[in-house]
């Protein structure tokens, strides 16, 4: 399945998963994405594939959609006002990482970009999450500013452009510490924010915030994965956290496995290989450590391990538990959404 950065929307009876399109990504083709795929299911076990539903620009260099541009983490909500289906890319390209806007009359399309090379409230702005909010339809970008902070910035009531009003959040001096890959939830009546360090394509520990509005103010409740002595996220990066609409209290995190080679055995009782032992797992014990010029060498080296040949990451969903309002991710060798009213 080719879904990578994911995320679901329930539209009628059916959950729809879709993401970066990594079939024909070799790691040295020079081909980023091959467009936006997506899969369907009635019940989160069983899936059917809907295909390529924004497809690649193959014949326009300059399109956010041609395959050796970096695009990732499409993000889709669905408009109530005019019906439409929005969804908002992220394109890295040098010196910025932009943004371009589509719209489709259905969730599998065909989409129309409507815009592109946007810089959010005027910002290089890198991962990001779009949330909309249950009591009035507004919606809102979370994003990194790149090696910065988070931003929180308003949408347009169509959902395609930005208010130009935004609060700021999270600073840190850059990474490995800048937050990215935003994933938000709500419940209730609380907001939640998990996040990962930067570290490539490499995993860090993620860690989730708290905050009554939108906006914040944010409250930083620690590693959302306590019990990964690895310190690696469960060797895997968040990409989206949902609410299952007929259980009673279950958020499922969706999270990527990048590097899937780099998998230990068990992560819950600590084991883990000699690669993730390495380098950049002791580094990241400590978040705030100073890298020397030779440590970072190492690090980045690290990084660029299989880096572009996302074509062999894999997916790991795990359900989120709650020790009063702290979510809490624990490892499971499979589980069942039986195991939940």
């Amino acid at each position: 399945m080719q879904a990578h950065g994911g995320s679901i929307l329930k539209v009628g009876n059916l959950f729809y998963w879709y993401g970066e399109n990594k079939e024909k990504t070799t790691g040295t083709n020079g081909i980023w994405h091959w467009g936006v795929r997506c899969y369907s299911s009635s019940d989160l076990y069983n899936w059917d594939d809907c295909g390529v539903i924004i497809p690649p620009v193959t014949d326009d260099p300059k399109s956010p959609l041609n395959p050796s541009k970096a695009m990732d983490r499409p993000h889709i909500l669905f408009n109530r006002a005019s019906g439409k289906f929005v969804c908002w890319i992220k394109v890295m390209e040098n010196p910025y990482q932009t943004r371009a806007v589509l719209v489709a009359d259905a969730i599998t399309g065909p989409y129309r970009i409507v815009a592109q090379g946007i810089l959010p409230v005027g910002m290089s702005a890198g991962d990001f999450d779009l949330v909309t909010s249950p009591d009035d339809d507004k919606a809102y970008m979370y994003f990194e500013r790149v090696h910065s902070e988070m931003i929180c910035a308003d949408l347009t009531r169509d959902y395609t452009d930005f208010t130009g009003y935004y609060s700021t959040h999270m600073p840190h001096a850059g990474p490995p510490s800048v937050r990215e890959a935003p994933a938000w939830f709500r419940r209730k009546g609380k907001q939640y924010l998990a996040t990962s360090g930067t570290t490539g394509y490499f995993p860090n520990p993620s860690e989730i915030a708290m905050a009554d509005t939108f906006h914040g103010p944010w409250t930083t409740l620690g590693d959302l994965h306590p019990s990964d002595r690895s310190r690696t996220s469960f060797n895997s990066q968040i990409s989206s956290i949902f609410r299952h609409p007929a259980k009673k209290d279950l958020y499922i995190a969706l999270g990527d496995r990048w590097l899937p080679n780099l998998a230990g055995p068990a992560f819950d009782d600590g084991s883990m290989s000699k690669d993730m032992d390495s380098g950049l797992t002791k580094v990241m014990r400590d978040r705030t450590a100073k890298l020397s010029a030779g440590e970072r060498t190492a690090l980045m080296s690290m990084m660029n391990t299989e880096k572009t040949n996302t074509s062999i990451a894999r997916y790991v969903w795990l359900p989120i538990r709650f020790d009063g309002e702290r979510p809490v991710i624990e490892w499971h060798d499979e589980w069942s959404l039986d195991d939940f009213a």
